[in-house]
C-alpha cells in the first residue's frame, strides 16, 4: 500500500498520509514520502501550494511509529531522530506554502508536523498533543523548540509535561491557526480553498515571503529587516510586480501564469 498518496487539482497538490490501520503513524517511509513529495512540488512551476492531510476521520497522524523505535540504542536513535528533524526542517523551510488539514488526532510527531506547516486548518474534532513524557520519551521532531515559539513557554511546558490534549478551539485561541475550526465535512474543501487562494497570488512574491519568514524567524530584527529589504527590492524590479501593478491599475485579474516564475 502506498503510504503517502499524491493527488493534484490545478495548482494545488495534496499529500495524504495513508496508514489508517496505524492511525497514520509516521514511519520512515511516510516522513520520506512527505519530504520528497513536497520538494518535488516545489520544483514544479505549475504547483503553487501543497495540502498535507491524513486518511480517514480518526487521525491526521497519531505520531511516530513506536514499533520502529523499540530496542534502539542511543546512536541509532540519534541518527533516526536527526533524519526526521532534517525532513521536518525541509518541510518547514520549503519555498512553497503548506496547508495542514488536520482531521482527528494529531499527537507527537503528528502535532510536530503541523508546527512545520505554513497554515494549519483544524477540524472541530481535531485533538492535538505531545504525550511523549507519559511514555518516558520527549518530543523528538522539533516540538520542544517550535511550540514555545508559537504559544509561549508556559503553555508549551504544560502540554509537554502533562501530556494534555489540546482541543481545536483552544488551539485556535492560542494562535496555532489563524482560522477557526471547521466541521469535519468541510475540512478538506476549506483547506483546498485556502491553498487555491494562496496559489492565485504572485508565485515569486509567495516564495519571497516564505524565504523572509524562514530566514528571519530566528534572526535579530535588524538582520531580518535587511533580508526583507533585499527581497522586496527584487520584487519591485521584477516582471511579476509589473504585471500585478498594471492589472490593479487596469482593474483586471493579474496573469501571473504567463510569466516565468522559477529559475
Amino acid at each position: 500500500m502506498t503510504e503517502v498518496l499524491a493527488t493534484r487539482d490545478g495548482a494545488v497538490l495534496t499529500l495524504t498520509i495513508n496508514r489508517p490501520e496505524a492511525f497514520n503513524a509516521l514511519n520512515a517511509a511516510v516522513i520520506s514520502g512527505l519530504r520528497d513529495g513536497l520538494l518535488s512540488a516545489a520544483a514544479d512551476p505549475a504547483i503553487r501550494a501543497v495540502v498535507i492531510t491524513g486518511t480517514g476521520a480518526k487521525a491526521f497522524s497519531a505520531g511516530a511509529d513506536l514499533k520502529e523505535l523499540v530496542g534502539m540504542g542511543p546512536d541509532l536513535a540519534h541518527t533516526t531522530l536527526a533524519a526526521g528533524q532534517r525532513a521536518f526542517r525541509e518541510i518547514e523551510s520549503a519555498p512553497i506554502p503548506v496547508v495542514a488539514a488536520v482531521n482527528g488526532l494529531a499527537l507527537g510527531g503528528g502535532f510536530e508536523l503541523i508546527l512545520c506547516a505554513t497554515v494549519p486548518v483544524l477540524s472541530t474534532t481535531a485533538k492535538l498533543g505531545l504525550p511523549e513524557s507519559g511514555l518516558g520519551l520527549i518530543p523528538g521532531y522539533g516540538g520542544t523548540q517550535r511550540l514555545p515559539r508559537l504559544i509561549g513557554q508556559a503553555s508549551a511546558a504544560h502540554l509537554m509535561l502533562t501530556g494534555a490534549r489540546l482541543e481545536a478551539e483552544r488551539a485556535y485561541q492560542l494562535g496555532l491557526t489563524p482560522l477557526p475550526p471547521v466541521p469535519p465535512d468541510e475540512l478538506l474543501s476549506t483547506a483546498a480553498e485556502l491553498a487555491a487562494d494562496i496559489a492565485a497570488q504572485g508565485p515569486n512574491a509567495t516564495r519571497a515571503i516564505l524565504q523572509a519568514l524562514s530566514t528571519g524567524r530566528d534572526a535579530p530584527l535588524d538582520a531580518g529587516l535587511g533580508i526583507e529589504t533585499g527581497l522586496a527590492a527584487l520584487a519591485v524590479a521584477g516582471a511579476e510586480s509589473t504585471e500585478g501593478i498594471n492589472a490593479f491599475l487596469e482593474r483586471r485579474p493579474p496573469m501571473f501564469a504567463d510569466l516565468e516564475t522559477r529559475p
